[in-house]
């Protein structure tokens, strides 16, 4: 529960701080006006650390840069055509020195033609015509510093003490404006726990199809965004209600599968949302107080959305699902890269879908050492992140059961890490590497050189470490028997 006057005592710190008093100060002294606007302001009446400075002015980029240059150890321009300048302030001197970093952007309203994916950027004169543009209500509110004024013409502190995201222009024009502003309202709901006032949401609804005029790049930053928070799913389910997802991520609202009185099963939608949680705790317990793990949510969400496509229904009522792992990462992979993912994240979030079933054969019957070795060899280097992906998709009601898979899943961690004492697995390669095979076997570079090369190795997974003589004996028997 926000209190106002704790609020207003938190602004106040705010506008006192070395870097914001500086750059206020240096426009003042300039003639142009400068608030602090949006985030910073939001987050300092809620009591959240403050990390960005972002800051509004009447001034043009030109005239930016020209003021903070002198008081700036570095200055970059690379959102010019926006209208925004960075720059690197330093306040104070000595051991009271400050440095970070400010962002400042001319008066603007950013507009879509209604053909165009890139906003068109018009400059504005007033504060209130560039807050009257914003996008949410709480995000329209300004500090004026350095006088220290709060500008909130549109009911930000209300809608703030009341957790509501409204706009500050009715919704439909808001969103006509720029369109991602729908997936904010998504993001910010789960970022900040905040409703979605009844017309934004109705709004959303109406206009949902107009996000397709937003390049994928932009569409996709926002999504990492809400995944970043720590309750995607609250922003999720907004997405898939109003019908946005259905078009920057069909796969989630397909996982709604249809269900009649005889075929029943899981619900894959919430199963996969639970999913999603429970990896985002497994997550945070591993690795408190690290970045998000993007990609193991991006698997979590997504680990599923093969089911709808192998969906059979099985004579007694039973549901099947057969290679929905191996569909869903082919399915992943296609959005994935339709979203402008970096190839690293596609391969690493693929590559867990297909291999998210791979443990609960280990469930049903102890593995071999060699299975563990495979286990290992396929997850590569994203073992970790299997292991959470593995334990969150246990959502089971059944005590019992989620008791006997935790104690599974504990056994085969256990193994992996007794495995890799043993035998640095992390490492698992055979013996002799490609020049060797070729001095052993007296053969020239060729496909027989991969061949061979790929059945040490799986002798070295099946038998673990054997050794240089006897791996040079064994290929040499191999390729002997493969030559008769």
């Amino acid at each position: 529960m926000v209190k106002m006057a704790e609020a207003l005592e938190r602004l106040q710190t705010l506008a006192d701080s070395p870097i914001v008093q500086r750059v206020a100060r240096a426009f003042a002294d300039a003639g142009h006006e400068l608030s602090l606007v949006g985030g910073p302001v939001r987050d300092a009446m809620l009591g959240v650390p403050v990390h960005d400075y972002d800051f509004t002015t009447d001034a043009r980029p030109d005239e930016i840069l020209e003021i903070v240059t002198p008081i700036s150890t570095a200055q970059w321009d690379i959102g010019r055509e926006f209208g925004t300048i960075g720059a690197r302030i330093t306040a104070g001197e000595g051991e009271d020195a400050v440095t970070d970093t400010v962002e400042i952007t001319t008066y603007r309203a950013d507009a879509y033609d209604g053909e165009t994916r890139k906003p068109l950027v018009e400059f504005g004169d007033t504060l209130d015509d560039d807050l009257k543009r914003r996008d949410f209500t709480v995000n329209a509110m300004a500090l004026r510093v350095p006088q220290v004024t709060l500008v909130d013409p549109h009911g930000g502190v209300e809608d703030l003490l009341d957790a509501t995201l409204r706009t500050p222009s009715p919704p439909e024009v808001s969103f006509g404006d720029d369109p991602l502003r729908m997936l904010r309202a998504a993001r910010f709901a789960s970022q900040l726990g905040f409703y979605v006032a009844d017309e934004v949401q109705d709004a959303m609804q109406t206009r949902a199809s107009t996000i397709e005029i937003v390049s994928a790049e932009r569409i996709q930053g926002e999504l990492v965004k809400l995944l970043s928070t720590d309750a995607p799913a609250d922003g999720i389910r907004l997405l898939v209600d109003t019908g946005l997802a259905d078009v920057v991520l069909p796969e989630v609202p397909a996982l709604r599968l249809e269900t009649d009185e005889h075929h029943h099963h899981k619900d894959v939608y919430e199963h996969s949302l639970t999913v999603l949680e429970q990896a985002i705790g497994h997550e945070k317990r591993r690795h408190p107080g690290e970045e998000p793990d993007v990609v193991l949510r991006l698997a979590a969400l997504l680990h599923d959305i093969g089911k709808p496509a192998t969906r059979r229904l099985e004579p007694g009522g039973a549901v099947s699902f057969y290679h929905h792992d191996v569909v869903g990462a082919k399915l992943a992979r296609k959005r994935l890269k339709a979203l402008r993912f970096d190839m690293a994240t596609i391969k690493a979030v693929t590559r867990l879908i297909e291999l998210h079933l791979r443990f609960f054969g280990y469930s049903e019957g102890a593995w071999t050492d060699s299975a563990v070795r495979r286990y290992v060899r396929d997850a590569g280097d994203q073992l970790e992140r299997l292991h959470m992906l593995t334990r969150a998709d246990v959502t089971t009601r059944n005590r019992r059961k989620a008791d006997r898979l935790a104690f599974a899943y504990d056994d085969l961690e256990k193994r992996i890490a007794e495995l890799k004492e043993q035998e640095e697995l992390d490492a698992v390669r055979p013996e002799l590497d490609g020049n060797r095979i070729q001095e052993v076997l007296g053969i020239r570079p060729g496909p027989e050189i991969g061949k061979a090369y790929a059945w040490l190795l799986e002798l070295r997974l099946d038998e673990g470490t054997l050794g240089e003589e006897e791996a040079e004996r064994r290929l040499k028997q191999w390729w002997a028997e493969r030559n008769r």
